[in-house]
Order: structure tokens, then sequence, then C-alpha cells
């Protein structure tokens, strides 16, 4: 594919890392020249000097011909992003999308306004952010979760820490304890490599396990990872900007008392206004002195999502220490990201894979619902809608011979839910859920073309 990206910051910069990967024609503009050479020393792209939103910059870097144009300029540019989209739509790019910070816009009635002017899609990292932040409170047992097909299916992703039960077995000997088990382990992240599993993988401690599910076997599958989920009653969160303020906003009605500590005064004073049920408090969360002033704990989750990678793993170490149950960082340092998992942090949030993900499914088979890129595993997991003449229906898992980087973790057919094994057979328009490394996508992606 042909895919212009505008606007070479992190989201940017990561995009064309992760695209650059796929063998795409890749093509970067910015008007920063730093942040474009950057980009043009480490990854295979091509780089256009300009603004987004200049007809002449766009047609040199061949807005007309484009399969995919992606605008991501920084969040505060949001302007930028939603122009230079439209003009690469109206210059003859195939598909385009925008990065926005205005939750307005994402109401059903405002969508469809972009859509009918020919952007594709509307995305908001950190109402995304805000989202994961929220399932991950339901769960709070696993370091990260999703849903497919309304809860259907179910990843649950948790680490193995000393005592786990799971610690010493072979996936053969727990197929055995529980030969019609709901649920199957599709992947091991171990020392930075990530494992797709055999008969013969032994579960290690400290293993990052991810595991598929059907609603019936989440509880068994937690007690496999020696953790119990906690109600969340009590919540901290510290960090009052966009991501912080929707937490609380969402979970004011659900959660018996928030308490939300931000560093700067005027921004506390327009969080008291637009939080009715939120106790606001002035403060800076890594000084230990004021955690403990404020009761941290009582408290029975701890979310930091200041703009610093570094406060946010340290104060989510600190409130851990002082005995919270669950803590959730946000780091969008990727190099900070097994930091914060050795230190202790239970799960953290990262809007650079969020965005790639919603991204990336423009870049594979139409038939592709959903697509993560999963924190702590080089991976991806994706839901996808099969074609009736697909490959992936001709035979038996078995025998379809697919790849050995990849593996089906789970059918949904109607309102029923299966656990893939060798022997199933895929149906046309069963929805079917894949963990793939980045080695097997394109591979994948013809099973199911």
């Amino acid at each position: 594919m042909k895919i212009i990206i505008a606007g070479a910051g992190d989201v940017g910069s990561h995009l064309a890392k992760m695209l650059s990967n796929e063998y795409h024609d890749l093509t970067i503009i910015d008007n920063d020249e730093t942040r474009l050479n950057h980009v043009a020393e480490n990854y295979d792209v091509v780089t256009v000097f300009g603004s987004p939103t200049s007809i002449n910059t766009l047609s040199l870097a061949g807005a007309a011909h484009a399969d995919l144009f992606i605008a991501v300029s920084p969040a505060q540019e949001q302007d930028v992003n939603i122009i230079s989209a439209l003009l690469a739509k109206k210059m003859g790019s195939a598909k385009v999308t925008a990065r926005i910070n205005n939750d307005e816009y994402l109401q059903n009635e405002n969508k469809l306004l972009f859509t009918e002017m020919g952007i594709d899609l509307l995305f908001y990292p950190e109402k995304i952010a805000s989202h994961e932040i929220i399932d991950l409170l339901k769960q709070t047992g696993t370091s990260e979760f999703m849903d497919f097909s309304g809860g259907k299916l179910q990843l649950i992703v948790f680490r193995l820490d000393d005592g786990a039960p799971l610690i010493d077995k072979t996936m053969t000997e727990v197929a055995i304890l529980n030969e019609d088990a709901p649920y199957r382990a599709v992947a091991v992240s171990r020392d930075g490599t990530t494992i797709i599993p055999r008969g013969s993988t032994k579960f290690k401690e400290h293993d990052l396990v991810f595991v598929i599910s059907k609603r019936s076997g989440v509880q068994e599958v937690m007690s496999y990872s020696g953790k119990n989920n906690i109600a969340v009653k009590r919540l901290m969160i510290v960090g009052g900007g966009r991501i912080g303020e929707m937490v609380a906003k969402k979970l004011e009605n659900t959660v018996d008392y928030i308490k939300l500590i931000e560093q700067k005064m005027e921004r506390c004073e327009v969080l008291t206004e637009r939080l009715s049920k939120t106790l606001v408090i002035n403060g800076d969360a890594r000084n230990t002195d004021l955690l403990i002033e404020e009761d941290v704990n009582d408290f029975d989750a701890f979310v930091a999502v200041t703009s610093n990678s570094e406060t946010n793993i340290l104060s989510c170490v600190m409130a851990k220490k002082m005995g919270v149950a669950k803590t959730i960082a946000e780091v969008e340092n990727l190099d900070y990201i097994k930091l914060a998992e050795g230190m202790g942090v239970d799960a953290v949030i990262n809007k650079k894979l969020i965005t790639a993900s919603r991204i990336f499914r423009f870049t594979l088979s139409n038939k592709v619902q959903s697509i993560k890129c999963l924190n702590g595993s080089d991976a991806e997991i994706l839901e996808f809608i099969v074609n009736p003449n697909s490959a992936i229906t001709k035979d038996k898992i078995r025998n379809l011979g697919f790849p050995k980087d990849a593996i089906i973790g789970g059918v949904i057919r109607g309102n029923h839910s299966y656990i893939a094994l060798g022997d199933t057979e895929i149906k046309p328009y069963d929805r079917v859920v894949v963990f793939a490394l980045p080695t097997a996508l394109k591979k994948v992606n013809r099973f199911f073309s």
C-alpha cells in the first residue's frame, strides 16, 4: 500500500516504525526538519518537509494516489489533522483518518457529518485510553483485557507471580486437567520474547500469559494466575488531564469514592466545576508524604495518568508498596513499559499502541473487525469476519497450514462462542480471534481475504 503519514511526532514516528516493517510504500510529512530527520534515519520512509495543510506539500507526497492517509499531528493541532485529511481525500486518497481531541465530534450524529465529508475514521487516543483503564478496573486481576463481540470471547493477560498455580506446568498438563476448558493460552511473553505455546511449553515465574476465554471460563483462568478480582469501590487518580477527567467522569456513578490529585491549581478549578462527585486535590503525587496524607492505602485502585511517564511509574510503585491492590500507569515512553512492569505496576496504558491498533486495521483485509497491539508483547490480537470463499474455510484448522507464528484462539458463530482446537472447522461469517506475531500478519491476512 501507498501510505502517507502527516505528522512525525510520537504517534507518527511509532506508526512509521510499525508500518515500515510491513514493506509499505511509506511517506511522512512534517514541518519540523529535526523530527523528519529522526524518522528518516531510523525507518525506511520517504520524508517531505512542509505543512500537512499545504496542497503543494500533499501533492508532492503523492496524496492523489495514496491508499491510506493518516493525519496524526499532536492533539493540539486537531484542525490541522482534519483539514489535511479532507484535502487528501479530495485529491484522491482512497482512505483517510484523523486524530482529534474533541469528544463532541465522536457523537453519532456528528461522526456522520465527517463521514459524509470523506473522513473514514476519527480517533481520539485519550478517550480510547480512558475506556481501556475502565475495563482494567472491572478486571483488576489482569494487566490487559479485551472483549470480542460483546464479551462472547475475552482476551485476558496476567503475569505469573511467585506462587501462581500455573508455574512449572506444561500446556499439555493443563489441557489434561481441563479437557473441555472454555479457555486457551495463545501466547507467553518471556524476557522480551513472545512465544506461541505448544504442548511442551512450560510456564515460568514472571511470564506474561495471554489467554482467550469464554465468559464462563474467566474465573477459572484467574485462579491459575493466583490473582483475585477486586471490586473497586475507592479509586485514586493522579493527573487531571483529559484521560484522568474522562475516567473520573465515567466512574462517578459506579464507584463509591473517587479522589483526583492534580498539580496545576487552575486545572483543579476546572475539574471541580466539571466533576460533581470527585474530590479534587491540588498537589504533587511524587511526594510520598502527600500520598500518606491522602490515605492512599485505603484505596482499592490507583491510576496515574499525568503527562510524565516517570511520575506515573514511580507514584504507582509507591502506591503499591503502601498496599493498593491495583495500579495502572500511562507510560508513553515505549522503553519504559517493561521497566514499569518489572517494578510491579499492574497494568500499563500507551496511547501510541492504542492509536496504532486503530489505524493498522486499514492496512489489512476489510474483514478485520478489530485489532489491538499488546503491551508486553510485539504481537497483535485480531478479530476477523470470515469471507465465504476464504482459505480458512477449506479444512480443519490442523490441516490448513496456518502460520506457526500465529494461533487461532476462538470462534464466534451467531450467539455461541468456541475455543479453537485442531479439529475445529471455520464457517463463512464466523468471527475468528487470532493472535499473531508481526512476521505472520501478511500470511494470516491471506487466509481470510
